[in-house]
């Protein structure tokens, strides 16, 4: 269980870059909410790891549901730890599961596994480093036999640069098993410029390419998140428009002619010449009262 003292004071850790990390009991979902410089990172429900809060990650939940069969183990790799919510939602879900976790800040890490442990027998290893470097160090065994990899790689709150481009997917493409997937996490704001940039870049390496995000996030008009699925084989998206629909702020799924329509003419992002993701407004944490 997590520990009282949250209730008036939250546990914090500073990262390398001098920027805070902080973990709060959440006023709003319940669990607790990993902030890093006042950004929402993760949320984490220890009662219930297969409560997810946060709208885009439960899009992430509900492509996870659908790989192999229900409750089959898997082999996933996860780039950027945050609060371990996936982690822990593969684990509830899928029993026996082996995942690997890079992240770059060891401070976050002991934080986190500090304040919000791992399931006892949790086969989840984390690794400290760089995520694109981590993945050319990840067991060879590996190679061609990762069903799942999420890359959700936030500095402060944007994605870095060389985490977009071409040749990081071609690298995160030769993990994948056959009928492996890849879950991109894209936050993007009005006009969406780096977000059908980055479904370019995905569709330039992957056969099958698909989106899930709100109505109003993809069609440019809030900031927000964008899922980009994507696979060398068919992807099972047959019942995700019914599950996107049935949300609490409804989805959809985007894929073939209209997800060509959303990119075109976006150019390929590549080593020379990638951008980090836009940053957001102050406001679009802010919550209502």
């Amino acid at each position: 269980m997590a520990r009282a003292r949250f209730e008036d004071t939250p546990a914090s850790a500073r990262l390398s870059d001098g920027t805070l990390a902080e973990v709060r009991r959440s006023e709003y979902a319940g669990g607790w909410e990993l902030q890093v410089d006042g950004t929402p990172q993760s949320h984490v429900d220890l009662d219930d790891p297969t409560h997810l809060h946060f709208e885009y990650v439960a899009r992430m939940g509900a492509v996870i549901d659908l790989l192999r069969m229900p409750r089959q183990p898997l082999t996933a790799v996860h780039l950027g730890a945050g609060a371990l919510t996936l982690p822990r939602y593969v684990d509830a879900t899928r029993p026996g599961s082996r995942q690997q976790v890079i992240e770059l800040e060891p401070a976050l890490v002991d934080l986190v596994r500090s304040e919000l442990p791992l399931p006892k027998g949790a086969a989840i290893r984390v690794r400290i480093g760089d995520a694109r470097e981590g993945l050319r160090r990840l067991p060879a065994a590996l190679t061609g036999q990762v069903d799942l990899l999420v890359s959700d790689v936030y500095a402060g709150s944007q994605t870095p640069a060389h985490l977009t481009t071409r040749e990081f997917y071609a690298a995160a493409a030769g993990l994948l098993a056959p009928e492996g997937v890849l879950l991109v996490n894209v936050a993007d704001g009005a006009g969406l410029a780096f977000a059908r940039r980055q479904v370019a870049t995905v569709q330039a390496v992957f056969a099958h390419v698909i989106v899930l995000a709100e109505v109003q996030v993809l069609k440019g008009r809030r900031f927000g998140n964008l899922v980009i699925a994507a696979s060398p084989a068919p992807l099972p998206s047959a019942w995700l428009p019914r599950l996107m629909a049935a949300g609490p702020h409804p989805a959809k799924v985007a894929e073939g002619r209209e997800l060509e329509e959303f990119a075109r003419g976006a150019r390929v992002a590549t080593d020379a010449d990638s951008t980090p993701s836009p940053r957001p407004a102050a406001s679009v944490f802010e919550r209502g009262r």
